[in-house]
C-alpha cells in the first residue's frame, strides 16, 4: 500500500493544489497571475531607419534646414575625390544636423552625441547608418568660426529684412557664459615668468628623453608628454601677451596694473561679475536679433565684462554680412554712449535706448540738455514718446529672449578655450534656434501655426 502511494506521488511535475474558491468582493483570492518582463528573449525588428521618426519629427526638420544650407566651403576642404585614393569621409550635412539637433536637446559633449548616434533613434536617423567618432565630431563643433557664421547668414538670408528694402530693426543684447578657464588659473606677471621658464626647461628635457629612447612604446608616451608640455608653454607664453592690454584696462579703472592677472589654461578668459553676482572667467557673448522674424542674424564674443562698446562692432559685423545696417537697434542701457548714439544716428541707425536717470532727481531725462547734439537731443525725445517706449519694449521679447532660450540649451558653461572657439561653439546656438523660427515662420505663413 506504501509503494502504491509513493508511485502515485511521482510525477512529471506537481499537480495543481484544489483551488481556493473563497473570494474578497466579487475578486477571487489567491496570488494573481501576471505576464511579467522577460528582457533576456531575443527579439528581431524590420525596419528602416526612416520608418523609425514620424512624419512630424524634430529630426526631419532639422534635416530639412541643413539642406537648404549650401555646404559647398566644407565639401572643399575634402580631400578623397572620385578617380583618386581615399577613405570617403563623412558628409558634413550629417555632422552638422546631428550638432544642431543635439544643441536642441542640450548636448554638448562630443562623445555624449557619439554615444547617442548609437541609442537614440532620433540621431541614427540623421546619421543614417554612417558611424561617427568624437574627434570628428568635435573638429567640426569648434572648427572655423567664420564659415559657421556664414551658415547663418545663409540661415537669415531668405527670410529676414536684411536683403529687401523695408526697415531693419535689430534687438541687440549680451550674455556672460562661464568659461573653460580655472578660477586659480589667474596668475600675475612675475608667477606667469616663473612658469613660462619652467613649462619651456620642461620642454626641452622632454625632447632630450624623446630623442634619446629607442623604445617605441616609452618614445609615444615621451612624445605625448612633450606636446602636452609644449601647449602649456604656449598658454603661459600667450597669457603673458594678454597682460598689457589686461593692465591698460586697471589702468583706465583707476585701479593698479599690478592687480592685473592672466589665465594659464584660457588665455582670453577675463573675470567677470556674473548675473548672480559672483565673479567668475567668462566671455561676453553677443546676441543680435532681428525684431519681427526674432531670427538671430548676428554673433559676437567679447572678453569685456560691459556691453559698452559693443553696439559699433556688432552693427559692422551685420554691414559685412548682409550688405547693410540696421535702420533701428533695440539695446538695453548698458550700450548707453552718447558718442556711439551720435554716430549711428548720422550713419542712418536710430538706436532705441533708455537714457540713464539723472542724478538731479527733479530733472526729465527725457527733455535734452543745453549742450546736446540735435542726434543726442532727438534721441531723448524720442525714447520719451509712447511710441519710442513701445517699440523699445519689443527688446526684451526678442533679445532676452533668445538669450534665455540658449541658456535652456546649455549654454550655461563653456567647454571650449580661445575666443575663436568659443565664437564657433555659440553660434551652434544661433544655428539651433533658426531652425526652430525658420519653422515657426513656414507654419505662419501655411496658416497651421500659431
Amino acid at each position: 500500500m506504501d509503494d502504491q502511494h509513493d508511485r502515485a506521488r511521482e510525477t512529471l511535475f506537481d499537480l495543481p493544489t484544489e483551488p481556493n474558491t473563497r473570494s474578497v468582493g466579487g475578486v477571487p483570492a489567491g496570488r494573481p497571475r501576471l505576464q511579467r518582463a522577460d528582457r533576456d528573449q531575443v527579439r528581431m525588428r524590420a525596419a528602416s531607419l526612416d520608418e523609425l521618426l514620424p512624419a512630424d519629427h524634430r529630426a526631419r526638420l532639422v534635416w530639412e534646414f541643413v539642406e537648404r544650407l549650401d555646404l559647398t566651403a566644407l565639401h572643399a576642404r575634402i580631400r578623397a575625390v572620385e578617380g583618386h585614393a581615399g577613405r570617403p569621409p563623412i558628409d558634413p550635412a550629417i555632422l552638422v544636423a546631428l550638432w544642431l539637433y543635439a544643441t536642441l536637446d542640450g548636448v554638448g559633449s562630443a562623445r555624449e552625441l557619439a554615444r547617442l548616434v548609437d541609442a537614440h533613434d532620433a540621431y541614427r536617423w540623421i546619421a543614417g547608418g554612417v558611424g561617427v567618432n568624437h574627434h570628428t565630431l568635435a573638429d567640426i563643433r569648434s572648427g572655423d568660426a567664420d564659415l559657421l557664421e556664414d551658415l547663418l547668414v545663409q540661415s537669415v538670408a531668405t527670410l529676414t529684412m536684411a536683403e529687401t528694402d523695408d526697415a531693419w530693426t535689430v534687438a541687440q543684447d549680451g550674455v556672460r557664459v562661464r568659461g573653460s578657464a580655472g578660477a586659480g588659473s589667474f596668475h600675475r606677471r612675475d608667477r606667469l615668468t616663473d612658469a613660462l621658464a619652467d613649462a619651456e626647461l620642461r620642454v626641452r628635457s622632454l625632447r632630450t628623453e624623446l630623442d634619446a629612447d629607442p623604445n617605441a612604446r616609452s618614445r609615444r608616451q615621451a612624445a605625448a608628454a612633450e606636446r602636452a608640455a609644449r601647449q602649456r608653454a604656449e598658454r603661459v607664453r600667450r597669457a603673458l601677451e594678454a597682460l598689457p592690454g589686461i593692465e591698460a584696462a586697471k589702468r583706465r579703472k583707476g585701479r593698479s596694473p599690478d592687480e592685473a592677472r592672466a589665465s594659464t589654461t584660457d588665455p582670453d578668459a577675463r573675470v567677470m561679475r556674473m548675473g548672480d553676482g559672483g565673479w567668475r572667467p567668462a566671455f561676453n557673448v553677443q546676441y543680435a536679433t532681428e525684431v519681427g522674424s526674432g531670427l538671430v542674424c548676428g554673433v559676437a564674443v567679447t572678453t569685456v565684462g560691459s556691453d559698452q562698446g559693443e553696439l559699433e562692432p556688432m552693427r559692422q559685423r551685420l554691414r559685412r554680412c548682409f550688405g547693410r545696417v540696421p535702420d533701428a537697434v533695440l539695446v538695453d542701457g548698458g550700450y548707453v554712449d552718447l558718442g556711439v548714439i551720435g554716430r549711428l544716428a548720422d550713419d542712418g541707425t536710430i538706436v532705441h535706448a533708455p537714457p540713464p536717470v539723472p542724478r538731479d532727481v527733479g530733472r526729465d531725462r527725457y527733455r535734452p540738455l543745453p549742450d546736446d547734439p540735435p542726434a543726442i537731443a532727438a534721441w531723448r525725445i524720442r525714447m520719451g514718446t509712447p511710441e519710442g517706449q513701445e517699440r523699445y519694449r519689443a527688446r526684451g521679447e526678442t533679445a532676452e529672449w533668445v538669450n534665455a532660450l540658449a541658456r535652456n540649451r546649455g549654454l550655461q558653461r563653456l567647454r571650449v578655450r580661445g575666443t575663436e572657439r568659443v565664437r564657433a561653439a555659440v553660434t551652434w546656438f544661433a544655428l539651433a534656434h533658426n531652425v526652430m523660427q525658420a519653422d515657426l515662420l513656414r507654419r505662419r505663413v501655411l496658416g497651421d501655426g500659431a
